[in-house]
């Protein structure tokens, strides 16, 4: 039997900008979710949810469908476009995605936009960018690499002006003639060390400290841009390879500052920094002619050194969204913080998104109040993962948030 949820609302919050009134609850979902199951609506409106993100573009996976009538699990063996990929747009490109075989339809994302929107349920097209381990693998000069020469073919890096291209046309192939209200853009940045996918075997084997250092790109463009202000490539990595065996020490959980000196990690985090604003001030520029009047929410952390889906949120991109979505699966006093740390970074005409889930490892019988301290923390919307992927009890538990948050 799950706990009577916490009241979500306007009293949870006082002093902070634009916080402690939940202004929008918005559910993440997949298109094969919502094809051929003539219920999906039926169910999201039971929930009191109106605003559903759809993955336009997305990485590979392996998803149940608890819930859908035709199967029980999608095998998405690739990172691909839920829309048709153009001859036109692609021509003569390197880089380019593949489309959704393994999903009926011939443009996913414009049929099943077209079915909520006709139900009366708002949109956002949820972007996936620069993770594609497919392309990773085709162009190895082009994805993450750490200190010691690992690939991270999953993590293409924004250094690059042929990947930055990429996720600028990407994004406005994605949601080129879509009626969407908004755009959820994830992994607008880089991604890092930490990875789920491909049986992953790395999870707690290295501590947060030596994980950012790891995290730190040193493809070919990096070590470029390295060399253009004025540091040596390899000293720079041998000097990461000394922190990585440092931050193995056991406790030892310093910042990058400490391990590398303020000088370099001033100079690594200014150019990814840097990169990343590129990244997204093309994409952006894109986006605001595919779909000029669409919401823009850029899923983020406070965390300078922050990678992976959610890079850390720069000043220049909290100037230039509408939204910014922090990972808020974790149930704990350091997610709060970092609700709040957001808070405090964001214009106060910027809303502060919590995304939370209600699927494993989370608790269910924790994950109401759970939201209602993110609440309390600063976020005044909340981002609910997710409603093909949780089977009956655990929609439920969305359910009992989204309607504690109206």
């Amino acid at each position: 039997m799950l706990p009577e949820a916490h009241h979500i609302g306007a009293e949870e919050v006082a002093g902070e900008p634009s916080a402690g009134r939940v202004s929008r609850v918005v559910g993440h979902a997949y298109p094969w979710d919502v094809l051929g199951d003539p219920s999906f609506a039926d169910r999201v409106e039971s929930l009191g949810v109106r605003q559903v993100a759809l993955a336009a573009s997305y990485h590979g996976t392996r998803a149940a469908t608890p819930l859908h009538p035709e199967h029980r699990v999608v095998d998405a063996p690739d990172a691909a476009l839920y829309r048709p990929v153009r001859e036109a747009a692609w021509a003569g490109r390197a880089l380019r995605p593949v489309s959704a075989t393994w999903v009926a339809s011939a443009d996913p994302c414009a049929e099943t936009t077209d079915e909520l929107v006709q139900r009366g349920i708002a949109v956002d097209a949820w972007v996936v960018l620069a993770h594609s381990a497919r392309l990773g693998r085709e162009r190895p000069d082009l994805a993450v690499r750490n200190c010691f020469g690992d690939s991270y073919p999953y993590a293409l890096c924004v250094a690059n002006e042929e990947v930055r291209d990429y996720l600028a046309l990407l994004a406005a192939e994605a949601v080129r003639g879509l009626p969407v209200s908004g755009l959820s853009l994830e992994s607008c940045g880089q991604l890092g060390f930490a990875h789920n996918g491909v049986h992953e075997k790395t999870a707690g084997a290295y501590p947060p400290a030596a994980e950012r250092i790891l995290s730190v790109c040193c493809c070919p463009g990096c070590r470029q841009e390295w060399t253009t202000a004025g540091a040596d490539p390899e000293e720079v990595c041998a000097s990461l390879r000394r922190a990585v065996a440092t931050a193995q020490v056991a406790e030892f959980n310093a910042l990058p500052e400490a391990l590398l000196g303020p000088d370099l990690a001033d100079l690594l985090l200014t150019i990814r920094c840097g990169n990343q604003d590129l990244a997204r001030t093309q994409l952006l520029a894109g986006l605001r002619e595919a779909a000029p009047a669409a919401r823009l929410t850029m899923h983020g952390q406070p965390d300078p050194w922050a990678t992976g889906p959610s890079p850390a949120t720069t000043a220049g991109a909290l100037a230039a969204v509408d939204a910014v979505l922090v990972p808020a699966w974790n149930a704990s006093g350091a997610t709060q913080d970092a609700i709040g740390a957001a808070r405090r970074l964001a214009p106060a005409d910027v809303a502060v998104g919590a995304y939370v889930t209600v699927l494993p490892p989370a608790d269910p019988r924790t994950v109401a109040d759970h939201a209602a301290a993110l609440v309390a923390a600063g976020a005044n919307e909340l981002h609910l993962y997710h409603l093909g992927l949780a089977n009956q009890s655990q929609l439920d538990v969305l359910g009992q948030i989204a309607r504690s948050a109206g």
